[in-house]
């Protein structure tokens, strides 16, 4: 990965998936777009051609450490876990969070299905994919938690497998190795080793999570055609239309 890009960046296209090929360098995914060199800046404008960002960290991250300003490139914030129950997805309650960290991040995952936040947020997002066919880069904090279930909920629709959906997901514990390392070390002589090891946990991604995540719509609308639909509110025709416009 060359260093221009963000932190955790991928893009999630150009995936064989059941009915074709997911459009290539149209989905982008990342970690916060904050303070980024300008090297970043013309990466993201010339070899992405981006025309989009999709920000779904909290008003308070937002407003702490706003995301960096990109000529031409429209910004458009949706907090994901506003009115979530559980919520360990930012650096703040990554450090300040009580109890089990893996407990945390299963039950931010249930209210990344369910809370009203999250379902206005995706459907939000999702929609305006149709809307505007332009390549969009979506983000949060360290990109793996609403990141990561923005990316599953795309790679489904368009038709990509569960282990595919995965293998996505789980890069990011690779992708983010060393933003991960200069954390710990940040925090190494402020915090005990057993604060420290929770930390470790909530910076890292598992395949629970994604796992409790499907579960959880499966539990509360039956299946992923009814989450759709009823969840997020979107058309019964949503999914074909989605794949006429980018799998190909």
């Amino acid at each position: 990965m060359s260093q221009i890009q963000p932190v955790n960046f991928r893009d999630i296209g150009g995936i064989p998936v059941s009915t074709g090929t997911l459009a290539p360098k149209v989905f982008f995914r990342s970690g916060q777009v904050v303070n980024i060199a300008n090297e970043t800046v013309d990466f993201l404008q010339n070899s992405c051609s981006l025309k989009r960002i999709y920000d779904f960290r909290s008003a308070e991250e937002v407003q702490k450490m706003p995301d960096t300003k990109i000529p031409e490139v429209n910004f458009t914030h949706l907090d994901i876990l506003q009115t979530s129950k559980a919520n360990q997805a930012s650096m703040d309650q990554m450090v300040e969070g009580t109890g089990n960290a893996h407990e945390n991040m299963l039950a931010t995952y249930e209210q990344m299905v369910v809370s009203d936040s999250a379902r206005q947020g995706y459907v939000h997002f999702l929609t305006d994919l149709l809307s505007n066919n332009e390549p969009v880069l979506f983000h949060c904090f360290a990109g793996k938690d609403r990141t990561g279930f923005a990316a599953a909920l795309i790679l489904k629709i368009a038709g990509a497998s569960d282990q595919q959906i995965m293998t996505d997901y789980l890069k990011t514990n690779e992708l983010r190795k060393e933003a991960n390392k200069q954390i710990i070390d940040h925090f190494k002589d402020t915090m005990t080793a057993a604060d420290l090891q929770e930390l470790e946990i909530a910076l890292n991604v598992a395949p629970e999570y994604l796992q409790r995540a499907n579960d959880t719509i499966y539990k509360s609308f039956g299946s992923f055609d009814n989450y759709l639909k009823k969840g997020l509110g979107l058309e019964s025709s949503f999914v074909s239309e989605f794949r006429h416009q980018y799998v190909n």
